[in-house]
């Protein structure tokens, strides 16, 4: 049996053996695809307009401080590697919402042993949309104050130095909540008591955010760890039950 603190990364370790599995690969395609085409977009649309900019800058400005454009482009990528992290990170677990929630109700459905293979049905994807945007929102909701009072915690001295720790803390919290929240949702857990199971396997919560939440920081990679979360996320709302962790299935 896993013990609490090693759980959490099993289980999304198995999520990455299910999603390359035959039965569940179309499932994580199309969000992948589109994922990817948006992350492109956003880079080319940003660079571009950064390079016209500096264009115009450069252009008003003596010829002895043309050096200038040499630094503003490190500084350029810097930025655009956190703006693109967070506004990306963010608009893409809105787009897909409906295709986790999707996913994760196929993996349960087979881990539960009930299909080996699920049809793909359009209209469940698409009924399922108004009920995960909106449950995307509520976790923003969550979200959002407890960042900004981490933030005003960030400013204030001698205080300000458990900021750090305590951000990595929320984020990983955080991403437990993310991912744990699908299976929870396709079965009907309202939101507070979503909480309350989480907070009641903390060591195990914490562990699987943890190793998803090192997964997600990883550009490009963060495109597969998302699927794969969701996927070890319901693994450890179907087993977390005092069961011990069976082998994997196969669903070719």
């Amino acid at each position: 049996m896993s013990t609490p603190v090693l759980s959490g990364p099993e289980y999304f370790k198995r999520g990455f053996s299910y999603i390359k599995q035959p039965g569940l690969r179309r499932f994580v395609a199309i969000p992948l695809l589109i994922n990817l085409s948006f992350f492109i977009a956003m880079v080319y649309y940003s660079t571009h307009f950064f390079n016209s900019w500096l264009a115009r800058l450069m252009a008003t400005i003596p010829s002895w401080l043309s050096f200038l454009e040499y630094l503003m482009w490190p500084i350029f990528v810097l930025l655009i590697v956190l703006v693109i992290f967070f506004t990306f990170t963010t608009l893409v677990n809105l787009i897909a919402a409906p295709f986790n929630s999707f996913l994760s109700e196929k993996v349960e459905v087979i881990e539960r042993g009930e299909d080996h293979f699920p049809p793909f049905d359009t209209a469940e994807l698409l009924a399922m949309v108004p009920r995960t945007m909106a449950r995307e929102l509520r976790k923003l909701a969550y979200f959002l104050p407890r960042a900004l009072g981490l933030l005003i915690l960030s400013f204030i001295p001698g205080v300000n130095i458990l900021a750090a720790p305590l951000w990595l803390l929320f984020n990983i919290w955080m991403m437990a909540v993310q991912y744990i929240d699908y299976p929870a949702d396709n079965n009907k857990l309202a939101w507070s008591d979503m909480l309350h199971w989480l907070r009641a396997k903390r060591l195990q919560s914490l562990s699987f955010g943890g190793i998803t939440y090192l997964a997600i920081m990883v550009p490009i990679f963060n495109l597969l760890a998302m699927p794969a979360a969701v996927a070890g996320a319901t693994l450890f709302w179907v087993h977390e039950e005092g069961r011990i962790l069976p082998p994997a299935k196969s669903i070719e």
